[in-house]
């Protein structure tokens, strides 16, 4: 894991692995570079550029007023700069996806793909709201054992789960201390995350729209209540060229390891040439 700091000051944590097409990932809202662990060792032949957003992960806590799509979208490009890097494809997962359609609007020239993991340009009530339900509370299991016995039922619309996805999920997103787990972000991305959703939803399609030329994918899960069929759909009614893979037995999120989500991300891949 390397370090870079951002305009504001803020140290920010990364890694850089591989050699080849330039591939950001962004991950979900609470979640961190673990997030692509499971989906790494399938996307051979790239530069595969991971980060943890401010907030969250071994990043620096900067405020929650500082956590919001537009500021994490800076600090992508400022990592890309720092690396020297013109331009990149981008694959998000959720907020990762997020942010990414911002990008794909206001950088337009910084971006060569557009992959999006389980999130469109209209995002649910009922995926929001069961966000709102746990989004900066620490779990009442006390280790990752009992962590994980939970998560199945805590998680519906997930089968064929991987022996062990659910321990290592645990793992990956939480710290056991004496007095049980502890979430890896600062908790006061809670209160951004609320903010930014008071009020009347902005128009998110013209972002979808600004991905005209560049090659785009949508990996879904099937039983997802954060992105409907329906607004699937609609983004490949808009965009009939686009890779599209819809997972069976996975809720939001996908973990990207499935074979419809890897043979997507390579399908997308080689439009770039990887």
């Amino acid at each position: 894991m390397r370090h870079f700091t951002a305009s504001d000051g803020a140290r920010m944590a990364f890694l850089d692995e591989g050699e080849g097409l330039p591939v950001l990932c962004l991950a979900g809202l609470t979640r961190n570079m673990g997030d692509f662990d499971y989906v790494a060792p399938h996307l051979a032949g790239v530069r595969l550029i991971r980060m943890d957003y401010r907030g969250r992960g071994q990043s620096d806590w900067t405020g929650a007023a500082s956590y919001t799509v537009p500021q994490e979208g800076r600090d992508a490009l400022e990592l890309l700069d720092h690396l020297g890097i013109a331009r990149a494809a981008i694959l998000g997962t959720s907020r990762g996806g997020l942010i990414g359609l911002l990008l794909a609007a206001v950088a337009h020239e910084r971006l060569l793909g557009l992959c999006l993991n389980d999130v469109g340009p209209v995002i649910e009530q009922a995926g929001l709201e069961r966000i709102f339900d746990y989004i900066g509370r620490n779990p009442s299991a006390r280790t990752y054992e009992a962590l994980a016995a939970r998560l199945p039922a805590a998680m519906p619309g997930f089968a064929d789960v991987p022996e062990g996805r659910w321990l290592s999920d645990a793992c990956k997103h939480y710290e056991e201390v004496p007095e049980g787990l502890r979430i890896r972000y600062d908790p006061a991305l809670r209160e951004a995350f609320l903010a930014a959703f008071e009020g009347e939803a902005p128009d998110l399609w013209p972002l979808w729209q600004a991905t005209g030329d560049l090659p785009v994918a949508l990996i879904r899960g099937a039983n997802s209540d954060l992105l409907s069929a329906g607004v699937a759909d609609e983004m490949r009614r808009r965009r009939p060229d686009m890779v599209f893979a819809e997972v069976p037995g996975r809720a939001h999120v996908p973990w990207l390891d499935e074979p419809e989500s890897i043979a997507a991300c390579r399908e997308w891949l080689s439009k770039m040439g990887a």
